[in-house]
């Protein structure tokens, strides 16, 4: 498999906002068993911030927290429910605790399927977004600029008052999502 061009530091060091529009389309690629997986990112969710009630800095900065404070580029792998891994990439400055998770890829719709099929798990958390860690984001050479993409509210964040209703989901429109909110390929 050829290997593209790396989304680096400085794609991420930005607004989580500006990212995520430009995000879609792009691969991500992880080495599973000796073998290269590269999937198209087709969902994602921004999490901006100490002001955003969704995003887990919003409670301070914590042992588990302390890689969304760090460099841009870098994943943030936590367990859900005591269940599913779940990766985000960290974005924006320095002590500006901003992530992005990843929800679907290629034919994998659901962060937490996505994460089991790939066999990504605690090992990645705080590492950095690179072919040496076995985990990274390439340039799809093929993404048209004006990507078609549609926002919605985040999924399972209730509990964040007006910012669960804040347009924070970014989707392909070239994926499909059932009522569930679970993205089909």
């Amino acid at each position: 498999m050829p290997q593209g061009k790396l989304l680096k530091r400085d794609f991420f060091e930005r607004s989580v906002l500006e990212i995520c529009p430009e995000l879609l389309g792009h691969f991500l690629v992880v080495r599973v068993d000796g073998n290269l997986r590269k999937l198209e990112i087709r969902e994602i969710e921004a999490y901006d911030g100490p002001s955003d009630k969704a995003c887990h800095a919003a409670k301070g900065r914590t042992p588990r927290t302390e890689v969304l404070f760090g460099p841009a580029a870098c994943w943030y792998v936590y367990l859900c429910y005591g269940v599913h891994w779940l990766l985000n990439v960290v974005s924006g400055p320095i002590d500006y605790p901003a992530a992005i998770l990843i929800r679907g890829v290629g034919e994998h719709g659901g962060p937490g399927i996505l994460t089991r099929e790939l066999k990504i798990d605690n090992r990645f958390n705080t590492l950095k977004s690179s072919r040496e860690t076995g985990l990274w984001m390439e340039k799809n050479p093929n993404r048209l600029s004006d990507y078609p993409f549609a926002t919605t509210p985040r999924i399972g964040v209730d509990y964040a008052d007006e910012w669960a209703e804040k347009p924070y989901r970014f989707i392909s429109i070239r994926s499909r999502w059932n009522e569930n909110g679970c993205l089909q390929m």
